[in-house]
């Protein structure tokens, strides 16, 4: 008989943070989406720009939400969301008036409440960002985005513009909120953030590479994810990146992330969402 843990009533939708494009090759979940599916999930795909600023994606979040409605026949979906991502699923249900057509809002390693990181780095000459904005909103155009605005994202993403966001985005009282934060365990937990995670530790405390914990934490159901060896979780591994379990050995926290993700949507199907 087929495995029917992570059937949920409404399907998935998974939503990608900055940085990143939903493609089949390579695909930024990495074995997560398969997992699910394999268990009976219905699982789609946010398609919002890679550098689009908060707003814009948020918009196109929630065209995508009525397409998904649409094509199932279901009256509401399940968002899984990562990185920035989680804040475009927020202003989605919120300000923008879709939270009739959200169960769930579910965010991991999301920057809730901006970056003390970012504060400090947006202090640097306007010239070396404006440069920096140029190359990367050229060459996305170029994979797909349709508005990158890779300046506008790093100010969004500054504590004070978060706090703003934060008020201007009150949580659904219909709509369930749950948040999960990873930890590197050191520098070296990830080649890819080792720099990033030694000055955001430094600056604001234990994180992912990129994100705090304090900051990723959101909702009415909050958790830390820690692994059971010494590297940690980074903001990659939270999507899988390496297609591989953080360890084989059997050991306390998380193992394999994909099962984090398993669990997640397994427990929407017992909350009847």
């Amino acid at each position: 008989m087929r495995d029917q843990s992570c059937a949920s009533r409404y399907p998935l939708l998974l939503v990608h943070g900055a940085g990143f494009r939903d493609l089949k090759r390579p695909l930024y979940w990495g074995r997560i989406p398969g997992a699910l599916t394999a268990r009976g999930a219905a699982v789609f795909y946010g398609r919002q720009d890679s550098w689009g600023c908060i707003a814009d994606n948020a918009r196109a979040l929630v065209d995508r939400i009525r397409e998904i409605l649409r094509e199932t026949g279901a009256k509401k979906v399940n968002i899984i969301s990562h990185s920035k991502g989680g804040l475009e699923a927020r202003m989605a249900a919120s300000s923008l008036g879709a939270g009739d057509l959200i169960a769930s809002v579910t965010t991991v390693a999301t920057p809730h409440r901006g970056s003390k990181t970012v504060d400090t780095l947006m202090k640097a000459p306007r010239s070396l960002f404006s440069a920096a904005a140029f190359a990367v909103d050229n060459w996305i155009r170029v994979v797909g985005d349709r508005k990158p605005d890779f300046l506008r994202v790093c100010e969004e993403l500054t504590t004070e513009r978060m706090a703003a966001f934060n008020r201007a985005n009150p949580d659904c009282p219909d709509v369930l909120y749950r948040s999960f934060a990873c930890v590197m365990s050191h520098p070296f937990s990830d080649i890819n953030l080792s720099t990033a995670n030694y000055f955001v530790g430094r600056i604001e405390g234990e994180n992912d590479g990129l994100v705090t914990v304090e900051s990723a934490l959101w909702g009415e159901d909050r958790r830390v994810l820690r692994s059971g060896v010494m590297r940690g979780i980074s903001h990659l591994d939270a999507i899988d990146l390496r297609r591989a379990p953080l360890t084989r050995r059997p050991a306390d926290g998380v193992r394999d992330i994909v099962e984090v993700y398993i669990d997640m949507a397994a427990e929407l199907k017992r909350r009847g969402l």
